[in-house]
């Protein structure tokens, strides 16, 4: 018995240690296997620097740029219904690049650093932009281990800078974030332990397609973009981002990126920025680029980057570099988009760009994609 008793508390001793030892790992574990619930996501999704490791996106002091303000909208009603059955939070409209409708929903406030999830994509499309421009990397068409050697006995050995843009990688990865053991689930508790989202990506090693040739939406192709910049200058994410995108554009409040424990850039789906912020980066592409008076991401790539290049069936939305295309859309209209309800919608026809996060736990039943997209149409169309 009294070996027993010791044993027991040897092994009692040893849990707490391990415990003790691994006690931040664990919280972050927990936190995202409570991310999405019902009475916390939206507080989550106001505060994830709380539950996860992150860095700032700040630096040198530099003036917030102006967003004009210009007489309020009426919206349609239908927008009344949609915000409630979305679980949107925010909502920012801009017209001719003034803000014509603001509103903060289910306690969230203007200064809040929400998490954009997706819509990050495309912020790193922008900034690989640049990076391209600048001559760091020289084409598009280069092969993905140019840069990053270290992919050479994965998934992406074959696989050109194009084709992860336009997620035509073809590899092998299950995108269902429905499905605890999926492949996007595994990733999220990779970042959540602190463990390497560079090896994480290097172990990737089976194809479905030929790179190219098919299209699938897999979010670890944006990872292998950010791994391509980093690889073609030397430098962190973080402060190209800064330095290339955020400065120039005078946003009001310092975003923030999710990291793994390495302090490398969750670029898939984890940077987060106020509502407001995420609408000048909007205008920024309605303007073809420019902000302020200053080119901040060329114009050819603001172009080709939201036409829908990609393979996708025929009839669906379309895909571009990191951007997508509804159907039924005319040349410059495209927008971000993030799961659980975070758009950017930008219309460069009737000079729109709506900007809106969401709690939206229902965001993948049949119908509610298109629903948003429809509302969206219809708020620009309104203010004509």
């Amino acid at each position: 018995m009294k070996r027993l008793l010791k044993l027991m508390l040897v092994t009692a001793l040893v849990l707490l240690a391990f415990g003790v030892w691994k006690r931040a790992e664990i919280i972050r574990l927990m936190g995202v296997l409570d991310l999405f619930s019902d009475e916390k996501i939206v507080a989550n999704f106001s505060g994830m620097d709380q539950i996860f490791l992150h860095q700032q996106l700040s630096g040198e002091e530099t003036d917030v740029s102006p967003l004009p303000q210009a007489l309020p909208a009426t919206l349609p009603p239908e927008v009344t219904d949609w915000v409630t059955a979305r679980s949107v939070t925010s909502l920012v409209v801009l017209k001719d690049g003034a803000v014509v409708f603001e509103e903060y929903y289910q306690g969230t406030a203007a200064d809040d650093l929400r998490i954009n999830w997706s819509i990050s994509k495309s912020y790193l499309s922008a900034l690989f932009g640049v990076v391209l421009a600048d001559g760091d990397i020289e084409s598009i068409e280069d092969p993905v281990v140019k840069y990053v050697p270290e992919l050479a006995n994965s998934a992406y050995a074959d696989a050109r800078i194009v084709d992860v843009l336009q997620m035509q990688s073809g590899i092998t990865f299950n995108e269902d974030y429905l499905d605890f053991f999926s492949d996007i689930n595994r990733m999220g508790r990779v970042l959540a332990l602190g463990r390497s989202m560079d090896a994480f990506a290097a172990s990737q090693d089976e194809n479905f397609a030929a790179p190219g040739e098919k299209w699938q939406y897999v979010s670890i192709d944006t990872h292998v973009i950010g791994m391509v910049i980093r690889g073609a200058t030397g430098r962190t994410i973080h402060d190209l981002m800064r330095e290339k995108i955020l400065q120039p554009m005078g946003f009001e409040a310092d975003p923030y990126f999710l990291t793994d424990g390495y302090g490398t850039a969750f670029v898939l789906g984890g940077l987060n920025t106020t509502t407001r912020d995420n609408a000048r980066f909007g205008q920024m592409f309605a303007n073809g680029g420019a902000w302020n008076g200053q080119q901040v991401v060329p114009a050819d790539w603001v172009a080709a980057s939201t036409r829908a290049s990609a393979n996708t069936a025929p009839g669906a939305i379309g895909y571009g570099y990191q951007w997508w295309m509804p159907d039924g859309s005319e040349p410059g209209q495209f927008l971000g988009r993030g799961i659980y309800g975070q758009y950017l919608y930008v219309d460069q026809v009737n000079d729109v760009v709506i900007a809106t996060h969401g709690a939206d736990r229902l965001f993948r039943e049949p119908g509610v994609q298109r629903q948003n997209e429809e509302i969206f149409r219809l708020i620009a169309e309104s203010l004509n």
